[in-house]
């Protein structure tokens, strides 16, 4: 027994003390060198600050809940809560509860050992029911036997019934002073808001990259053991933050190298691939060269490498290429190799922010394509060749730019330009825009560049056209010549709305605003370009203003025949017919028609023939 630590000699707690011999049975390094101190616990410190100023001014709340992701602390903050709660040192004074635990007091050896009376731990996922909680109810009302608090620790909390948990919230919210509860879970969002109001709330985070992998140093070191930057790296990578999870690969990795930890060693056992390989086909894919990226791929398959992990690492570089362009410091990561911090550097400078993005996307919706295919390997490869094509498509703006510029260039007799980002000449498949690469002239390549396909892009159909020539059509000067236009074309309904919810703001031949009237359509302006565009020929602009704008055509029609009727009622003709006639009512104004207009209507024969002109006399006879 280690009289300093209180623990076996064959499982040290903490690197440095003595190593297990031979003879004494192996424990893993998880368990080995699992924290018994709050000093030891690594990545928490918010959470020990806490509880240290928490424990110096006496506010010691009835219950904790500890959450975070598998192997992070969680059982372990637990039991160290317990034993700084019931710390006492032998033949010292009483100082009442601590986080300061420099050697091993009257309970500390048995509450580690999960063997104290007053120290109950229950695992939730098998006790899950009423009657379970209900031995803590009936046993919290008794006092502690020797330390001096009742603590209960209670794992995976989640995974107790709704009985179970009604039953807790009495006792929960109003426990005996001398009990303490203690519970943890990796799903806190299925705990009840109920559970989670009577009790202080600690979010362990996931231990940073660079603390995990100097406490991984220290554990080789502690164990005697060779390891290589790059290997721990990977280590950590694969942890994802987790303690236990960095501890058991290590564990493994050591066994898999007969007690040296290499990085080729480490790939082999997670089946990952070379990362610098990785960076080989990140530069191959973006450059467009699909023969090296399918050498590079399968390379790595032979080796070893599964498809979907190769796939996502190469997600993984993609994303840290784009931290490095845009997060000043990035490469200051200790879990990046040389090779993915010097050549991710360089691909940052050199490839815009639009081309990381569309690769990140484009890899992330390949990832379960991949994982579900009966043929990994295929599914990556044609992965890698949209990645690849894309690489040098150009945006659907940056087409729509480049097909503008097109016809700019077709109406002043240049030649065509390609479709390339860099606006001129063609673009060479191994030299793609989103990787330019120095070169002195663009190189032949099996791969046809964009400008000699003859396949019109998705942007480029989308993209506007110049109209074909069209006949002249009708000259509308005027707003009332295209009211006129549309009754000539029988769009009755165009019409409609053009006298009744249109408040004129401006007019030109080409451009119309206008101010919608409240309950009009809102494709009005569309239709009536679409119509204008099909009548005459040409682009018209149709915009709607927030200006006033002019009465309706419908509206001015009211005005004027109310004018006419005020001003018939008031000829004094008309005055004397509907007073001699009581009840009589002007029903229309009509305007009497000229007397050419009416000689042009007997011509017509819709009206009498005027009588045929005299002829002249002969002034010979």
């Amino acid at each position: 027994m280690d009289e300093t630590h209180g623990t076996l000699t064959d499982e040290p707690g903490l690197p440095g003390m003595p190593i297990a011999t031979a003879a004494t049975p192996y424990r893993v390094l998880a368990r080995k060198y699992r924290p018994q101190t709050f000093d030891d616990l690594i990545g928490q410190g918010a959470m020990v600050r806490t509880l240290a100023n928490a424990f110096s001014a006496n506010r010691i709340p009835q219950a904790w809940m500890l959450t975070g992701v598998r192997g992070v602390g969680k059982t372990t903050t637990a039991r160290i809560l317990a034993r700084g709660l019931n710390y006492l040192r032998t033949g010292g004074p009483d100082t009442g509860p601590t986080v300061s635990m420099p050697e091993l007091g009257q309970h500390c050896q048995a509450i580690m050992e999960s063997r104290h009376m007053d120290v109950l731990e229950m695992d939730a996922a098998s006790h899950t029911g009423i009657d379970d909680v209900r031995g803590i109810i009936d046993g919290i009302r008794y006092a502690p036997v020797s330390a001096r608090y009742k603590v209960y620790i209670v794992d995976e909390v989640h995974m107790l019934s709704e009985k179970a948990f009604n039953a807790f919230l009495k006792t929960l919210e109003e426990p005996p002073p001398h009990a303490k509860f203690v519970f943890a879970t990796t799903e806190i969002r299925k705990v009840p808001v109920t559970i989670l109001s009577r009790c202080q709330r600690f979010d362990l985070r996931r231990v940073e990259a660079d603390v995990l992998s100097a406490h991984l140093k220290k554990i080789c070191a502690a164990e005697g053991v060779e390891a290589e930057e790059e290997a721990l790296a990977a280590v950590t990578r694969a942890a994802e933050g987790s303690v236990r999870d960095a501890l058991s690969l290590l564990d493994q990795a050591i066994a898999h190298g007969a007690g040296a930890v290499t990085a080729a060693g480490v790939r082999d056992m997670l089946g990952l691939a070379d990362r610098s390989r990785i960076v080989d086909l990140f530069e191959a894919a973006m450059r467009g060269d699909v023969p090296a990226a399918f050498a590079e791929i399968r390379a790595q398959y032979d080796a070893g490498a599964d498809p979907a992990v190769v796939l996502s690492d190469l997600a993984g570089f993609t994303h840290l290429v784009t931290r490095l362009k845009l997060v000043p410091g990035a490469e200051a990561d200790p879990t990046l190799s040389e090779a993915e911090r010097v050549r991710g550097a360089q691909f940052a400078g050199r490839l815009p922010v639009r081309a990381l993005s569309r690769a990140w996307q484009i890899l992330l919706k390949a990832l379960p394509e991949v994982q579900a295919a009966p043929r990994p390997l295929a599914a990556a490869e044609m992965a890698i060749v949209r990645l690849a094509y894309a690489a040098d498509l150009p945006t659907p703006d940056e087409a729509l730019r480049q097909l503008r510029a097109d016809v700019a260039a077709s109406e002043g007799g240049a030649g065509r330009p390609s479709l390339g980002r860099d606006g001129g000449g063609a673009m060479a498949s191994h030299g793609s825009a989103a990787l330019q690469m120095a070169a002195p002239a663009p190189q032949p390549s099996p791969r046809p560049t964009l400008a000699s396909v003859p396949v019109i892009s998705a942007a480029a159909e989308a993209a506007p056209r110049p109209a074909p020539a069209a006949p002249a059509g009708p000259r509308l000067g005027r707003f009332e010549d295209v009211v006129a236009q549309a009754e000539a074309a029988r769009d009755i309904a165009l019409k409609v709305a053009l006298e009744r919810d249109v408040h004129l703001v401006r007019f030109e031949e080409g451009r119309i605003e206008f101010r919608l009237a409240p309950g009009g359509r809102q494709s009005l302006p569309t239709d009536l370009a679409r119509a204008l565009d099909a009548w005459t020929g040409r682009r018209w602009l149709v915009a709607l203003s927030k200006e006033t704008g002019a009465p309706t055509l419908a509206e001015d029609s009211r005005a004027a025949e109310q004018t006419r009727h005020q001003n018939a009622a008031a000829h004094p003709l008309v005055r004397e017919v509907l007073s001699r006639f009581p009840g009589a009512q002007i029903v229309d104004v009509r305007d009497k028609a000229p007397e050419g207009d009416a000689a042009g209507t007997a011509a017509d024969g819709t009206g009498p023939a005027a009588p045929p002109p005299e002829e002249a006399e002969d002034d010979d006879a």
